[in-house]
């Protein structure tokens, strides 16, 4: 089978959707399947690369920075993917289009099925569905809305990647099916240690650093919290709240306590996890976090927001959910499972077994591979 997916991020640059694609396009070339990517072109990247069999075209979007993009960026990539994609449709010949997003990628797919009779499966991330982080993008889901329903629509399939994002997504569109396919991890890559050390806490959080995140909640529930165990957080991500989190963990006497570890690239987050003792996802709104599933399988203990994607990963045996936006459940959850070292690291063992049993990249992969099967 012959298959490109469309993504505006793809390794090194972009978060959970670039690392879903990378692992998606190799496991299929690893299965004997011909894949291409069409991606955004950023800095000095080479334009077309061919990465262990997956052919990867770069085009221009003007990205300005490796962990996100603004309407801009995606509005340039919808203007020069448009004859790039119908270039690399009449080339390659694939059978199935696949686009990460609704938009722009969706929009891409759908526009080049003017010209060529093609299916496409429309992969739902978060971001991209109506409803979703409407404090960030109330407007501009109201201005794609209309469009989106015709991408939705004329689709072969709809997939979302948590069941909590499914219900969004039919609560904005009721006439379209949507399916669910979890996101995986890769359990060789993200591994415990040998040997880990439970105390003292090493609290850590991995992910972009935006008021989605909930980190703002997370450090004033450590402000108040009393605790011996001498404790540190470090947060590995970068974003346009960082500045605001920096004055806030000053205000909050934790300047000491709190590390930014800034962006990483993809090859040094695993040590970062292997270093860590406890995990914190204090989150707003997710699909499904692939960071939760890179902590579970490094065999972290979860502290986590009770919202889609975190629901169907986080059980009692792996972890501990709280309400979102909620200071004082967080900060007691901290306080029940800092001292405990013999519970974080329970709980650190089952997550790991869970991931293992039920989430990998291969078990999505195929899962993948059979619904594009059913579309061509």
């Amino acid at each position: 089978m012959r298959v490109v997916f469309i993504n505006p991020e793809y390794p090194p640059i972009g978060g959970g959707a670039a690392n879903a694609c990378y692992h998606l396009a190799h496991i299929l070339t690893q299965y004997g399947h011909q894949v291409a990517v069409l991606t955004a072109h950023f800095r000095q990247l080479p334009r077309y690369e061919n990465q262990k069999g997956v052919h990867i075209w770069r085009i221009f979007s003007r990205r300005k920075r490796a962990e996100r993009s603004g309407a801009l960026e995606q509005g340039l990539f919808i203007l020069s993917g448009l004859p790039a994609l119908l270039r690399l449709v009449r080339q390659w010949r694939p059978q199935v289009l696949v686009a990460f997003f609704g938009a722009p990628s969706g929009i891409l797919a759908w526009a080049v099925q003017r010209w060529v009779r093609l299916p496409y499966v429309v992969l739902l991330r978060g971001g991209d569905v109506p409803g979703f982080r409407p404090y960030d993008f109330r407007i501009y889901h109201q201005l794609i809305g209309p469009i989106l329903r015709r991408v939705w629509r004329q689709a072969a399939a709809v997939v979302a990647n948590s069941e909590g994002l499914r219900a969004l997504a039919q609560r904005f569109d009721p006439t379209v099916p949507i399916r669910v396919i979890p996101n995986g991890v890769d359990p060789q890559r993200f591994t415990p240690p040998e040997q880990r050390v439970w105390n003292p806490p090493r609290l850590l959080f991995v992910g972009r650093v935006v008021y989605q995140k909930g980190l703002d909640v997370l450090l004033d529930a450590l402000a108040g919290l009393s605790t011996p165990q001498p404790w540190h957080l470090t947060l590995v991500g970068d974003g346009p709240y960082r500045p605001t989190l920096e004055a806030l963990a000053a205000e909050r006497g934790l300047r000491e306590r709190v590390t930014f570890a800034g962006w990483q690239p993809p090859e040094r987050i695993p040590a970062f996890y292997r270093k860590a003792n406890l995990f914190v996802f204090p989150s707003r709104d997710e699909g499904m976090p692939n960071a939760v599933l890179e902590a579970m399988a490094s065999g972290l203990p979860i502290v986590a927001t009770r919202i889609a994607g975190n629901e169907e990963l986080v059980t009692p045996e792996v972890g501990v959910l709280v309400p979102k936006d909620d200071t004082a459940a967080l900060r007691a959850a901290l306080r029940d499972l800092l001292p405990d070292a013999a519970s974080r690291q329970r709980l650190g063992a089952a997550a790991r077994q869970r991931v293992r049993q039920h989430f990998t990249w291969e078990a999505t992969a195929r899962q993948y591979l059979a619904l594009f099967h059913e579309v061509q």
